[in-house]
């Protein structure tokens, strides 16, 4: 039992419900994403499907937008932009890969290859090339540290790395929370944000800004 008291505003949810809703505000608040694909994070979606309009209210004074994705079992809270104080921040490196993991997501649907946006680390790193010729890519133990750090925010998943004989070969699914996380309208947009990285010479390790944290 918890030692604050439930709100007042919620008494109408049976107490029986009461500690898996905590569980699921705790989920969002935390990484802003509820996978509901299995195991507990399964019944806690189902429960949270239950209390959308609870969920949402209590969301909104955040200036948390709080969204459905029935199709792929996934809610979440998205910051609205320039309004929520809870933003995530990624340093220069991880904006960079979560740029190169939009543009690939964005083009496996533009070419509806397949409803699953999979990619690899050997890929991030050939279209990092691509995008930022001009910036040397992370080391492969960065790399590893920042899709880390991204799944932990439900933003990728990974393929677990005793399955793989290289990390180049290790496989990234990009899940419909990053676009969301970083939403930009189309392909021109994205080149905007982007090309403020493309004419920076030199490494992550020299590039301006290395060190501090940016807001994507």
């Amino acid at each position: 039992m918890s030692s604050l008291p439930w709100p007042a505003f919620w008494e109408h949810v049976p107490e029986s419900d009461r500690p898996a809703l905590g569980e699921v505000l705790a989920e969002l608040l935390a990484t802003g994403v509820l996978l509901g694909t299995e195991g507990r994070g399964r019944s806690l979606y189902l429960l949270a499907r239950d209390y959308s309009r609870e969920i949402s209210d209590y969301l909104a004074p955040l200036h948390l937008e709080y969204l459905e994705d029935p199709e792929n079992s996934i809610l979440q809270a998205r910051p609205v932009p320039g309004e929520c104080g809870l933003t995530a921040r990624f340093s220069k490196a991880e904006t960079l890969v979560l740029l190169v993991l939009w543009r690939i997501y964005d083009d496996i649907r533009l070419n509806q290859i397949t409803p699953v946006a999979l990619t690899t680390a050997q890929e991030v790193f050939d279209k990092w090339r691509l995008f930022f010729e001009q910036i040397e890519p992370p080391a492969e133990s960065q790399l590893d540290r920042i899709l880390g750090r991204l799944r932990r925010l439900r933003l990728i998943r990974l393929q677990a790395k005793s399955e793989v004989e290289s990390f180049g070969d290790l496989s990234i699914e990009i899940l419909p929370t990053l676009p969301r996380v970083i939403p930009f309208e189309n392909e021109s947009a994205w080149q905007q944000q982007a090309a403020v990285y493309q004419h920076e010479p030199g490494s992550l390790a020299d590039a301006p800004g290395q060190g501090g944290e940016e807001e994507a």
